[in-house]
């Protein structure tokens, strides 16, 4: 994923298998490994694919950051109390991550005033989080 991170902007047509496979030169993987990889990525819904010609050229379903955001959502709900792992997550973080969080918050809540949180099925966002 980093390859097609790295090496694909928002408006690229996306890679093919050997511009994969000739990025991680010198770890002495096969076309075929690479391919079958790439392969079962589409599969999961992780990468995107269109056919040029008898190639497919891949691109990432989604950005690093959405990627990312998304495995921090789907460890919270391992188990346990989100709450207690949130909080856990905001003391672990530094000075400066701190105050991204709390522009991002200050952010999302004037932006959603009057709408509804999906996750909680009813009061808005700003109001969830008061809690």
């Amino acid at each position: 994923m980093d390859v097609l991170w790295d090496s694909v902007p928002g408006t690229s047509d996306g890679v093919t298998v050997r511009e994969v496979a000739d990025a991680l030169d010198g770890r002495e993987l096969a076309y075929t490994t690479v391919m079958t990889v790439l392969d079962r990525l589409a599969g999961k819904g992780m990468v995107q694919r269109e056919r040029e010609g008898r190639a497919w050229r891949y691109r990432p379903a989604a950005t690093r950051e959405a990627h990312i955001a998304q495995l921090m959502l789907d460890a919270l709900d391992l188990g346990g109390s989100r709450d207690a792992a949130l909080v856990r997550f905001a003391r672990s973080v530094t000075g400066t991550e701190a105050e991204v969080l709390r522009a991002a918050l200050s952010a999302e809540a004037g932006l959603t005033d009057r709408v509804e949180d999906p996750r909680a099925g009813g009061p808005a966002l700003d109001e969830a989080t008061d809690r």
